[in-house]
């Protein structure tokens, strides 16, 4: 099933490595008896890291994965050479994931690129060799420093879905119906609210070699904002879309007031989410004729581009597509 493979939110424990330690050693040789200092440096210890993959969808790797713990850094030597470092844990991550620390709640960064590293949890610097602190007056220092400890911190991981256009709409809306058609997702269908416990993502081809990706995010309820059902879950799936696309049906008592318990929502949350584009789909319209979608006119949500579709039946799903390829791609 999709939901049980999609994770989202992850809390992990991370371990750097502990930095090697600096040698305190003198140069001997045989034609050499008292040789000055030529401790090396240790190595550094290895980071925690993690790298943005297009190929990766989920957090579910790293669901039962509580402890990530890099490798320490060596020892220096003698002959002034360095430890070796300690081999970084590297971390795939899906675009869109955003670090954070758990106990404070504060935002490190988000992988919004494929291939893109940022260190997590800094491994520990390697200490100094001997060799760094001789001076005119102290000409065989006999320590070094020791390496820095590596860190141990929890962090938490959350996925924000990217996608072209988010679908925002309340249960049974018609959202997982309309991406089943146009792309080649298959999300579970049915005819009862919540269906959708999980985004789903979808590839839309349009006319001929273009496309964009559309965003079926599960359906919000009044009191989202303030985390009641899934809300906040369902809530920062949308921040990283760049269009909304608000979807009611046809059957609604009272389209205006859906739509302004919807944008409501989405205001409490993070009323950056205001600024995004919007389009507006009537539902479920291929019961209605021409002269009843004239009537409805007058009482949809004013200054908001608005179109009556139907996924069964086909009813201008091309001129929806049409409005999203226009709205996503207009400066």
């Amino acid at each position: 099933m999709a939901d049980s493979n999609f994770v989202d939110y992850v809390k992990i424990c991370c371990r750097s490595g502990k930095g090697g330690a600096g040698s305190m050693h003198f140069h001997r040789d045989k034609f050499t008896a008292k040789g000055g200092p030529d401790g090396g440096d240790g190595g550094r210890g290895g980071h925690i890291v993690l790298k943005g993959s297009k190929d990766v969808w989920t957090l579910l790797h790293l669901k039962y994965r509580k402890h990530v713990i890099a490798e320490e850094g060596q020892s220096g030597s003698g002959a002034l050479k360095s430890g070796a470092q300690g081999e970084d844990e590297v971390l795939l991550v899906p675009l869109g994931t955003v670090a954070k620390d758990a106990e404070s709640g504060e935002v490190h960064f988000e992988i919004t690129e494929d291939g893109e590293e940022r260190v997590l949890v800094s491994g520990g610097r390697g200490g100094l060799g001997n060799n760094h602190f001789k001076t005119s007056t102290r000409q065989a220092p006999k320590f070094a420093q020791p390496g820095e400890p590596g860190r141990e911190e929890w962090k938490i991981l959350e996925l924000k879905i990217l996608a072209d256009v988010g679908l925002v709409g309340f249960p049974n809306a018609g959202k997982s119906t309309l991406l089943s058609v146009v792309s080649a997702a298959k999300p579970e269908i049915a005819d009862y609210p919540f269906t959708t416990l999980v985004p789903n993502l979808g590839m839309i081809r349009y006319r001929g070699d273009r496309s964009f990706v559309m965003a079926d995010i599960p359906g919000i309820i009044e009191g989202a904002a303030e985390g009641k059902g899934l809300g906040h879950r369902f809530l920062r799936h949308i921040e990283r879309n760049a269009s909304l696309l608000f979807m009611i049906g046809c059957d609604s008592k009272d389209i205006h007031k859906e739509y302004d318990i919807l944008v409501n929502e989405l205001k409490k949350y993070n009323p950056e989410l205001l600024h995004k584009k919007r389009l507006l789909a009537i539902t479920k319209c291929d019961m209605m004729d021409e002269q009843m979608m004239e009537e409805m006119k007058p009482l949809l949500p004013k200054d908001l581009p608005s179109v009556f579709i139907s996924s069964v039946s086909g009813l201008n799903i091309d001129r929806l597509k049409d409005l999203i390829w226009t709205q996503i791609n207009e400066g």
